[in-house]
């Protein structure tokens, strides 16, 4: 199908945190693609974080969807979308991608009236009745892998796994963060996806185990206690987006359960090592080659584990906790 040259470019993914850091390749290549041609993003204004300042992008527009709850709910909705129109008018005529693939995104994307809309095939549903253009992916695939063939399909180079760039901002230091000579080993063990978390018994193992080396936990704990030792600081529920890139970021390792930030953390930081149980680390797994998984009771790069390996839903266990520490611990003492 030929499309017009775009005036401009809008990227609809308003949420989750892991989709949205997931969508960077994509949208990074298309800014290659296209240096000159004004490219904004819509995302949930919690999100907002993740891409203001980032070097791809040229404006990050807010999707307040926490407002349109209630009884007033209807009235602001359409006073939005309202806006919302009249705003695409100028930006005519403009590509917009739908890397969100749900009726919400799509009638976003409708309301928006300024151009083409281009989604993928594994949207649901019925968000593609809203597609000018449909891109046929594969939905086993890794997240990366399934939006990087949007731009594929509108002929824009992309790049190999292992060149694969995602453009976050650098991220401001906590306060807290110490300052020692060797940066910390940086864990984030809680997840709100169900038998995902870390327990506090298996979080004190791991974080005494991974003794002497210093520890920072991160994320929020939802009111669990955090681990005892010497060698541990607590920022639970103390970073916020920007202070979580830089602390992933400056980490001298990162060990995360299957979350968000265990996404963040690949992206900046390839020294990281994702913990699943029941999730399929090839679809969801950290994505940088270099990233390790944890899974089915051994550790590995996500693409070396075996189709039974990766659909097991092995819980973990002491042992697992002492072979995370021992192998972080050992890379540690390698990288001095």
């Amino acid at each position: 199908m030929d499309l017009p040259d775009p005036s401009s470019i809008l990227i609809v993914k308003p949420s989750s945190l892991g989709d949205i850091v997931h969508s960077l390749p994509a949208v990074d290549a298309i800014r290659k693609a296209y240096p000159t041609v004004k490219l904004r993003w819509i995302a949930n204004t919690e999100w907002m974080p993740l891409l203001e300042n980032s070097p791809i992008l040229d404006e990050v527009l807010e999707f307040p969807r926490k407002k349109f709850r209630g009884l007033a709910a209807i009235g602001r909705i359409m006073k939005w979308a309202g806006d919302w129109r009249a705003s695409g008018r100028s930006a005519a005529p403009e590509w917009v991608l739908d890397f969100q693939g749900l009726l919400r995104s799509a009638l976003i994307s409708k309301d928006r009236g300024s151009g083409p809309i281009i989604g993928l095939s594994d949207a649901r549903e019925g968000a593609s009745w809203f597609y000018t253009l449909t891109v046929p992916v594969n939905a086993g695939a890794h997240a990366v892998d399934r939006y990087l063939e949007l731009p594929r399909a509108l002929g824009i180079p992309v790049p190999l796994p292992s060149e694969v760039s995602f453009p976050l901002p650098i991220g401001t230091r906590p306060n807290g963060w110490p300052d020692d000579e060797q940066p910390p080993i940086v864990v984030h063990p809680w997840s709100r996806g169900q038998g995902k978390s870390l327990t506090d018994t298996q979080l004190q193992q791991l974080c005494d185990q991974l003794t002497p080396c210093r520890v920072v936990i991160v994320g929020r704990s939802e009111g669990q206690p955090a681990p005892s030792g010497d060698h541990i600081v607590d920022l639970s529920n103390q970073t916020s987006l920007p202070e979580l890139i830089w602390v992933m970021r400056e980490a001298t390792w990162c060990i995360s359960v299957d979350s968000g930030p265990m996404h963040i953390a690949s992206a900046v930081n390839p020294r990281t090592l994702g913990i699943h149980t029941w999730s399929d680390p090839r679809k969801v797994g950290p994505y940088h080659p270099a990233c390790f998984v944890w899974k089915s009771g051994r550790i590995a790069h996500r693409d070396e584990f075996s189709e039974s390996e990766c659909i097991s839903r092995e819980p973990i266990d002491e042992a697992a906790m002492e072979a995370i520490a021992q192998f972080v611990t050992t890379q540690v003492r390698e990288k001095r």
